[in-house]
């Protein structure tokens, strides 16, 4: 699946997306919230790049800021080859086929006016010019590709189960023969019997068009079924990103290990002897983060140096990196 692992298709560098609050009569600006703050990452040609965290830690608002359906706030993001952190929203239109994204809820991202033939075409109509009979082919194809029956597709969305409609989402998005694909929780509002089915869809999918995800969930068994490596992000930030086995067989960050500790164990004997991590406290506000570490304030590994400076995320070893003061000497 990785022809070539060593070279990156998505590039980021420092992302930031904050928020501005506004308050009193004026409507004035003060404050923000921090839902992205310095991410790095690099997301290889033909890898799946998981990307886990607890609700409200800002997966889902970076991987639309990837695609650039924000503003960014600042940073640097290239997408095969070409940079558009600071490219206008009028100039990303031809860059569009190249980046797609899957939706969370398959019900809010169709339109329920549109018949299934016309949704999947629509990205076609927007940036090809093929005529309406290679449209009406290409949108069958599609179908086609992700188990859908072509005798559906005047349906409207409504007379579809939630699996049905995420298979929609997936072959609108695969209808301009996209590089890239962000996955945002594509699995989340699904029942479980139909998660692995569209999970196994877009493992597929990935082999026969040779596709790039950036998969976003807080399911990780599935993110470890799925994904080539992954990441960690706490409050805004990526704390820990590796290898998907050597993340779970060893992971160095403390907030990694209380994650990948939350996940049920299905043997009685190794559950006995797991110790489940429990985490006190509340998550900060990402409109007010802690000085220092933003996990200091949980952390059941804190030392002082963690309350005053930030550390710096950084490769620790080969393929490993984290952002923590207990690997500082590693």
């Amino acid at each position: 699946m990785l022809d070539n692992p060593q070279k990156p298709l998505v590039s980021v560098r420092d992302l930031k997306m904050h928020f501005p609050i506004h308050a009193g009569l004026l409507r004035r600006r003060v404050g923000e919230v921090k839902a992205v703050d310095g991410l790095t990452f690099d997301v290889m040609e033909g890898e799946t790049l998981g990307l886990v965290g607890e609700s409200g830690c800002g997966k889902s608002t970076a991987g639309r800021a990837v695609l650039r359906l924000y503003d960014i706030t600042s940073g640097e993001i290239s997408i095969d080859g070409r940079e558009i952190g600071a490219t206008p929203q009028s100039q990303l239109r031809d860059m569009r086929p190249t980046m797609q994204m899957v939706f969370q809820d398959p019900q809010a991202s169709l339109n329920p006016r549109m018949t299934v033939e016309a949704i999947i075409r629509e990205p076609l109509d927007e940036h090809t010019t093929l005529s309406p009979a290679e449209k009406r082919e290409k949108v069958a194809e599609l179908m086609d590709a992700v188990g859908l029956n072509r005798k559906f597709a005047q349906r409207y969305p409504h007379a579809f189960s939630g699996g049905q409609r995420q298979r929609i989402g997936i072959a609108r998005a695969l209808a301009l023969n996209p590089k890239f694909i962000v996955c945002d929780e594509p699995i989340a509002a699904l029942d479980v019997s139909i998660q692995a089915q569209v999970v196994n869809l877009l493992e597929d999918l990935q082999e026969q068009f040779g596709l790039t995800y950036l998969f976003i969930s807080h399911d990780l068994s599935m993110v470890r079924h799925i994904a080539t490596r992954v990441a960690v992000m706490y409050l805004g930030k990526i704390v820990e990103l590796a290898e998907r086995e050597t993340l779970f067989a060893d992971p160095m960050h403390p907030y990694t290990k209380a994650l990948l500790s939350a996940v049920p164990e299905p043997d009685p004997a190794l559950a006995r002897k797991s110790e489940r991590i429990i985490l006190k406290g509340d998550v900060p506000s990402p409109s007010k983060p802690p000085k220092g570490c933003n996990f200091c304030t949980r952390c059941p590994a804190v030392m002082d140096i963690c309350k005053q400076i930030e550390p710096e995320y950084r490769e620790v070893k080969p393929g490993r990196f984290t952002a923590c003061h207990l690997h500082n000497e590693t």
